[in-house]
């Protein structure tokens, strides 16, 4: 089985599961089975747990046994290192059928930057170079998903890192509205949110950590959704390369009467300072009012804009995917944050390469509460033939 499960969608493992075809226990022995054989070099993950997810696996077998119909039954699920096991959305996603199999790599402590992931046998490397860091801080979890590892990985947003991830390691992630899930941190800026590699999955993640109904329903877009695009939202040094790909992407969408996308000038304020000091806590009074103004400017911005448009379109990160070194001057969370402080759901889907072979995400915005459009266009995505690239 242990070809045909890299190639196997989250829910398609868990119907095999429910209807007895496989076991939750064999899928996961070909999960730990794959990850052994190609983490190595990957350095995904930090610890693996294969006793823990054989056990856990014969707990599910032995509840569809019963007749429990697990949405994600026998899923084998990558867990964010910094969240763990107690964390609520993995306990959402054991309740679901998923089956812990091992931690993911975040970045190490201490560091200024936070787009990488670190192990005790050195950086994690991105699964389309080796040269690039596969962004963070939920690293390990997007690269474990990208190279088959694991179909579903758990992620923390808090300024971009469910997006940066899965935008260099070209995979799907979905920072869901702020409120829909418990806040992992005291601002109520960082959020729960799915690494896959379809938007169904990510669909039936979403509904297992939130008790939404998004998978019922998921389809392309009954029409066009209006969408206004802007490679910088005003501020952001975003490089041509990385606005031309992310672009051409969005055009093809518009060809699937997905989208429907006009050039709109939003010249947001900064976040950045405003997120600071949020984040921080506002102890320096003028920071703190400071901080107030630019959130009510940029929630005000965004409600104009989402009077007239169904989605916002940008660049997922202004910049390639740095190296091990760092980022340097590079701000990749500068087109991101923005959504942590205003609480609007946001997907990151891949855009394709530029023509040095860099990954690109396309970075899609809805109003509250409307992850059903942002995973509705993600569906058309999927459909879309990827552009020739020249590798690096």
């Amino acid at each position: 089985m242990l070809g045909e499960y890299t190639r196997l969608s989250a829910r398609r493992i868990a119907a095999r599961v429910l209807s007895g075809e496989v076991s939750a226990r064999e899928t996961t022995r070909s999960a730990l089975a794959h990850i052994v054989r190609c983490d190595d070099p990957l350095r995904a993950f930090t610890e693996l747990w294969p006793e823990q997810a054989v056990a856990h696996a014969a707990e599910v077998d032995r509840r569809v046994r019963a007749g429990e119909r697990l949405p994600l039954a026998g899923v084998p699920l990558a867990v964010k290192a910094t969240e763990g096991l107690d964390a609520h959305q993995t306990r959402r996603l054991l309740a679901a059928g998923c089956v812990p199999v091992g931690a993911t790599a975040t970045p190490g402590r201490g560091t200024a930057w936070r787009t990488w992931g670190h192990t005790e046998r050195g950086p994690t490397l991105n699964p389309h170079h080796p040269r690039w860091s596969p962004g963070g801080s939920s690293a390990g979890s997007a690269a474990a998903v990208a190279c088959g590892m694991v179909p579903l990985a758990t992620g923390s947003d808090g300024a971009g890192s469910v997006r940066v991830p899965a935008a260099w390691c070209g995979v799907i992630g979905l920072k869901p509205t702020n409120g829909l899930v418990p806040a992992r941190d005291r601002a109520g800026l960082n959020v729960s949110g799915p690494l896959a590699r379809t938007a169904g999955d990510a669909a039936a993640y979403l509904d297992a950590l939130a008790g939404t109904a998004t998978l019922p329903g998921l389809a392309p877009p009954r029409r066009p959704l209006r969408t206004a695009w802007s490679p910088t939202l005003g501020f952001a040094g975003t490089a041509p390369r990385i606005a031309d790909t992310a672009r051409a992407f969005l055009n093809d969408l518009a060809d699937a009467d997905a989208v429907a996308p006009s050039d709109v000038p939003l010249p947001l304020p900064d976040p950045g300072p405003c997120w600071a000091a949020l984040r921080g806590g506002g102890k320096n009074g003028k920071d703190a009012a400071d901080a107030r103004t630019t959130a009510t400017a940029l929630r005000h911005a965004l409600d104009g804009l989402f009077a007239s448009y169904d989605l916002l379109a940008t660049p997922t990160t202004p910049n390639p995917p740095h190296g091990h070194q760092g980022p340097g001057a590079a701000m990749s969370v500068a087109l991101t944050w923005a959504f942590n402080i205003t609480g609007h759901p946001a997907i990151s889907v891949p855009a394709g390469r530029t023509e040095a072979g860099e990954p690109v995400g396309l970075q899609l915005i809805a109003r509250p509460r409307r992850e059903a459009d942002l995973l509705a266009v993600a569906l058309c995505a999927e459909a879309i033939p990827p552009r020739p690239a020249r590798t690096v």
